[in-house]
């Protein structure tokens, strides 16, 4: 069974958005972003990563405005499974995602390079350890 071939696009949409990358027909024969691409909205935020039927699926990078950048598994248009966000104060998360909420273990180091490690829940990390330096 052979793999349907892309076709390479680059894209202004309506709103202003633009996507380069690859393109392909999803059930109902409508052309939907599909592979590897790169879409930058009209407002700056850029996503380069896989496109599964319409959606970021996969891994990729997500960079906003304000300097917060995720980089990681996605599913469904979210974080979702093993990634990194960094914070635009410089802080980041590297664990776990579940539609878009921190989840499980990770680790989180703050702007002042302090390492804690633990497990998150959201807004909840309960029992977090500092790492100490010697």
């Amino acid at each position: 069974m052979s793999e349907e071939a892309l076709t390479k696009v680059s894209y202004i949409f309506p709103n202003g958005d633009k996507y380069e990358g690859g393109c392909g027909r999803c059930a109902s024969g409508a052309m939907v972003r599909k592979g590897v691409g790169k879409h930058t909205s009209a407002n700056g935020i850029i996503y380069t990563g896989v496109w599964q039927e319409d959606k970021m699926c996969g891994r990729g990078t997500l960079q906003h405005l304000s300097g917060a950048r995720y980089e990681g598994e996605f599913n469904d248009n979210m974080y979702h499974g093993t990634g990194t966000y960094t914070f635009p104060d410089g802080s980041s998360y590297k664990g776990h995602f579940c539609n878009n909420r921190l989840e499980g273990k990770g680790v989180y180091t703050d702007s002042q390079g302090r390492v804690w490690m633990g497990d998150f829940h959201g807004k909840a990390a309960l029992g977090l350890k500092m790492q100490h330096t010697s």
